[in-house]
């Protein structure tokens, strides 16, 4: 029998919350795989498809890091993958050469619009209740 803690209940909270995540990001993976797409390919597709106007809809790398729950390096390599996938495109930030601006294409538009709606009954199916 397992010894009750003042910290079994967050303990528990906690794992439930893991699996949650774990399971709904599966469920995404399954759900984009037909179309190419993971869900952190999704996510970097969807933050940049709401990057405010004024931006050109462009993104800063360092500013999607802490965003998509990736390191910087991986993060990297998945921007490669979308580039030469032809979703993305990247460029130099001009007020500072070490900066690199993130931009959909638009091809990338639109197969996030595609893919949106499944994404999104994947989180509504996984997340209710």
């Amino acid at each position: 029998m397992a010894v009750k803690t003042p910290d079994t209940g967050l303990e528990d909270r906690w794992r439930d919350i893991l699996s949650v995540h774990a399971r709904t990001m599966c469920e995404i993976d399954r759900a984009l795989h037909p179309h190419g797409l993971g869900a952190s390919d999704f996510e970097v597709l969807d933050i940049l498809a709401v990057a405010t106007p004024e931006e050109g809809g462009q993104c800063r790398v360092q500013n999607l890091v802490g965003r998509v729950h990736l390191s910087q390096s991986a993060l990297s390599r998945l921007i490669g993958r979308l580039e030469k996938d032809g979703l993305v495109e990247r460029s130099v930030c001009a007020e500072d050469r070490r900066g690199v601006y993130v931009t959909l294409t638009h091809k990338g538009r639109d197969l996030h619009a595609e893919v949106l709606p499944l994404q999104r009954d994947v989180l509504a199916r996984m997340l209710s209740g």
